[in-house]
């Protein structure tokens, strides 16, 4: 079997009916020009060897030249005999005889040597590789810990997790995703820890995938996630590679993606999208802080405007009697109901969010704060927007922002417009109706046979040494359940020491 059979499950790419090779260079080089369609980038070299007249095919764009020149022809041109897989030994060289295949090879970065009164065509992986520099991802920065994150280029993000994992039970398996685009997408795991049908599901979904065009992690996960239509993600995805080490080391698996820089952690739980690797960067303690502090900004941010409106349109008695006059004082001036308040706020934050990413950096932040407070000012000057409301959705906005998830903080402001609707249709009782509905669903949840509210939901008292509070890394002996690892206990973690017998005399 050859190479290009072993990486791509021996399909058959393209849809050219099967086709011998040409004895006739000449046959050889119009058949592949007619399905390149004479593009500009098509190039070829000329070469000798063994007395046979010969062409180098390949595409300038894709190939490196350098490689080509020193790896290839030189070597040729130096031995008059001998079999080529032997002269040029120092690269991957495969050989076909199926005609129709080469222009699919071409196109994956391999260059085809032909030669005439050869039936045979041989092809050799010379792809130019152009890549930036690793550095810390701008969407998950850390205080403490590692700086570095994946990038566009899939053997690099391989090699930052091989590093960290020095281990043979690290297994990456190949595939191609998109029947016209061709994307190359590796699925890691641990071969002693991820558990045998996990994977299998895992695999039959990549497969299973049938679509022209796969250009983000973001497609992939669409299509094999449980439930598409959740407000809820159910992949993690993430560009730290220490994050990713630690989900493959409690039985989880991986999905990296050629041209992206994004990783597909799977399964996972609605408290995995709170973890940040600044929790274990520092003391237990601090660690649990912060991340209760996460789990009540998530609560803010979703309830916040629902029981503000609740309590201004149906139940003021539950402020105090102060305090109802200084909200009603700035309420009666206002000529529109709480609901069109939070929504118009909410909508102007979500676009001045948008604006801000969009233009450039030097730019978009300041145009986000100035607009925010121009903007907000305005409209409480002018009589549209009370002053209450204003401090409700800034609280609002702070609070979406400290889950270190970006899926989960989207999430997590879409499901306040529900739940304001319903606010201000039955007040506390239509909140109520909503938090119940948000909980059932997220026990019905799952991704990929996990429980989505794991361990809450089934409860499992040990796994929740690490998902509302980060307990001492000393007492986290056991992997989680939800993973369902083949290995559940852990290396025990020792905290004896040997005491220096010589200072006590």
């Amino acid at each position: 079997m050859d190479l290009f059979n072993k990486l791509f499950s021996n399909k058959r790419t393209g849809k050219n009916p099967p086709m011998k090779v040409f004895s006739s260079l000449e046959k050889n080089k119009e058949y592949i020009q007619n399905l390149l369609f004479y593009s500009s980038d098509l190039k070829w070299r000329s070469i000798k060897f063994n007395q046979k007249d010969g062409l180098i095919v390949f595409l300038e764009s894709l190939c490196d030249q350098e490689k080509i020149q020193n790896e290839i022809i030189q070597p040729l041109e130096e031995s008059k005999e001998g079999a080529l897989e032997e002269i040029i030994a120092c690269v991957e060289i495969a050989k076909t005889t199926d005609l129709s295949r080469l222009p699919q090879f071409i196109v994956q970065a391999n260059c085809v040597l032909l030669f005439e009164g050869i039936a045979e065509a041989f092809f050799v992986g010379v792809g130019a590789e152009y890549t930036r520099a690793i550095s810390e991802p701008v969407n998950e920065g850390v205080i403490r810990g590692a700086h570095d994150g994946f990038i566009e280029h899939l053997t690099t993000n391989l090699y930052l997790v091989r590093k960290r994992i020095e281990n043979p039970s690290l297994v990456v398996r190949y595939y191609q995703v998109g029947e016209v685009t061709k994307t190359k997408v590796a699925l890691l795991y641990m071969q002693d820890l991820a558990n045998a049908e996990l994977i299998k599901e895992v695999d039959q979904r990549i497969n299973s995938i049938r679509m022209d065009t796969t250009i983000s992690p973001g497609f992939i996960a669409e299509m094999i996630e449980d439930n598409t239509f959740s407000l809820f993600p159910q992949i993690l995805l993430t560009e730290r590679p220490d994050r990713s080490v630690a989900h493959l080391m409690e039985g989880r698996v991986i999905i990296l993606s050629d041209g992206d820089a994004s990783a597909l952690i799977l399964p996972v739980t609605f408290f995995a999208f709170f973890q940040s690797p600044d929790d274990y960067h520092g003391r237990w303690i601090v660690g649990s802080f912060i991340r209760l502090l996460r789990l009540v900004s998530f609560i803010i941010a979703t309830l916040v405007p629902a029981l503000y409106i609740a309590v201004v349109a149906f139940h003021p008695e539950i402020l105090p009697s102060n305090l109802i006059y200084t909200v009603k004082s700035t309420i009666d001036k206002v000529p529109f109901p709480p609901i069109m308040e939070a929504v118009i706020m909410q909508v102007t934050l979500e676009v001045l969010r948008e604006a801000g990413i969009r233009l450039p950096s030097r730019v978009g932040q300041t145009v986000s704060i100035v607009g925010g407070l121009v903007i907000g000012e305005s409209v409480v000057r002018a009589g549209l927007i009370s002053y209450p409301m204003v401090i409700v959705v800034a609280l609002t906005a702070i609070a979406s922002f400290v889950a270190p998830s970006n899926e989960i903080s989207t999430a997590t402001r879409l499901l306040g417009f529900p739940l304001m609707v319903l606010a201000s249709l039955f007040g506390l009782f239509g909140i109520t109706f909503g938090i119940l509905f948000i909980l059932i669903h997220l026990c019905k949840l799952e991704s990929f046979g996990t429980p989505y509210f794991a361990p809450l939901m089934p409860l499992r008292i040990k796994d929740l040494k690490d998902t509302l509070l980060r307990f001492p890394i000393w007492s986290l002996n056991q992997r989680p359940h939800d993973p369902h690892s083949k290995k559940l206990e852990q290396e025990r973690f020792s905290r004896g020491w040997k005491h220096d017998d010589s200072r006590k005399e």
